[in-house]
């Protein structure tokens, strides 16, 4: 399956825009007719930067609608990271910061903790490191639910192959370890006040990467904000994933060479070039169609099919786009289509609808047969909805009759009232035979 990448230049400036923008690329992809479509046929690479900081690339969002809460929080993230950077630069910079490290013998310490006690039965190392200046960073703030240990752990996890939960530390929001053998762990440092402790625990092969990448990235935390790229979650949070690759990836971007196309066959496929996204979103506007139902035409592709259902049929733009934005949407959501069904199928039931001299509001009542049963002919459709044709004067001679039937049960003086009942009472019998607006008014003595 041949892949597409869309690449933008960074001119997005806040959160919403970069979702517009992906929207924009995937409506442009439908519109040509020639793209997969449905769960998995597309994903978004973000990256995000704020002033300060450096691009990091959120991997493979599953769906645009997460992508306004996700860089917002990356954006926050790293200016959490950047405040971290000046608190610690003030007692100066990780040129010359060391961390300590020491093993732990496990019955030195009453260690209640429950995946402490696991570790202990994997026979595991359990290790302790003294971070100096750290005091008060291992719970800064970066995004909902995390602080800047997480940043730490994550890489545990993904470096040095430790399962979460891998380590715990003295700025933990739930007790781990007890004050007196965090007091213990200190004193075999001779800590200062400023200092930070945590506690990680691994296999003894893992023991060594697990040092390396603590102390790599207490040391980019005097630096700023890391590139790397990180993994989405639906709740708008993320973890580290891997390093950002730079020019020395480790495999190439493509497996076959470029093949050239002759400039007859790129103007060839320039004539079959579909109307550009903005000038079909400008189109809709024009008609006055509502704004909420856009995102559906463009995601099915549907605007060339209402385009000519308009021109072609002549029917007024704001019911055949509310039509599909509303009637069809709700029915794909709520019946089980047939394998034979055709969106063509809706541009001959309009007319279908015209030939016959029945109103249009009628395809309201058909659409969710013709969904299911796409093979039924339309007058087979109107069987199974129990439609009868009726004349019009025949429907407006029972006017007067029920508006004196009003007058004997009426529970209400008002006009509207009146004209309330009287039209449920005729809606079934009247609609696909005479505009319901028509009728209304001929209730109401307007006609």
């Amino acid at each position: 399956m041949p892949l597409i990448e869309t690449v933008t230049y960074p001119d997005c400036v806040n959160p919403n825009e970069v979702q517009e923008t992906c929207d924009y690329i995937r409506f442009l992809n439908r519109s040509t007719g020639k793209v997969r479509t449905g769960i998995g046929a597309g994903r978004q690479d973000v990256n995000v930067s704020c002033k300060g900081g450096t691009r990091v690339e959120i991997k493979g969002v599953a769906h645009t609608k997460w992508i306004p809460e996700l860089t917002h929080n990356e954006a926050f993230r790293q200016w959490a990271l950047l405040h971290i950077r000046e608190l610690l630069n003030k007692n100066g910079n990780g040129k010359n910061w060391k961390m300590q490290h020491k093993k732990l013998n496990f019955h030195s310490y009453k260690f209640g903790y429950a995946p402490l006690k696991e570790a202990k039965q994997q026979h595991y190392h359990i290790v302790a490191v003294n971070l100096p200046g750290f005091a008060g960073i291992l719970s800064h703030f970066t995004q909902p639910g995390k602080m800047f240990a997480d940043e730490i752990a994550d890489r545990l996890k993904v470096i040095a192959c430790l399962e979460r939960p891998n380590m715990t530390h003295t700025e933990a929001l739930e007790k781990t370890i007890s004050a007196t053998d965090w007091n213990k762990i200190k004193k075999v440092f001779k800590a200062a006040d400023g200092d930070a402790q945590l506690v990680f625990w691994g296999a003894e092969e893992d023991v060594k990467t697990a040092l390396e990448t603590i102390e790599e990235r207490c040391q980019m935390a005097f630096e700023g904000v890391p590139n790397e790229t990180r993994k989405s979650f639906e709740d708008g949070t993320t973890i580290f994933e891997r390093v950002l690759p730079g020019a020395d990836r480790m495999y190439p971007d493509t497996d076959t060479p470029p093949k050239p196309l002759a400039e007859e066959q790129i103007e060839a496929l320039r004539k079959q070039l579909p109307t550009d996204v903005i000038d079909r979103y400008q189109q809709l506007k024009k008609w006055n169609i509502p704004e909420d139902t856009y995102t559906y035409i463009f995601k099915r592709n549907h605007f060339l099919l209402i385009e000519r259902i308009i021109k072609e049929l002549e029917l007024d733009p704001v019911f055949v786009g509310t039509f599909f934005g509303h009637r069809l949407k709700f029915v794909e959501g709520h019946y089980s289509p047939a394998d034979e069904f055709n969106y063509e199928q809706i541009y001959s039931m309009f007319k279908y609808l015209l030939d016959e001299g029945l109103d249009i509001e009628l395809a309201d009542i058909l659409l969710p047969v013709i969904y299911e049963h796409p093979k039924m002919d339309f007058e087979s459709v109107l069987t199974v909805i129990n439609f009868k044709r009726v004349p019009e004067n025949d429907i407006l001679a029972r006017i007067p009759f029920l508006r004196e039937k009003f007058g004997e049960i009426r529970r209400s003086e008002t006009k509207k009232d009146e004209t309330d009942w009287i039209m449920g009472e005729l809606r079934k019998l009247a609609r696909g035979n005479m505009s319901m607006k028509a009728l209304y008014n001929h209730v109401n003595g307007k006609n």
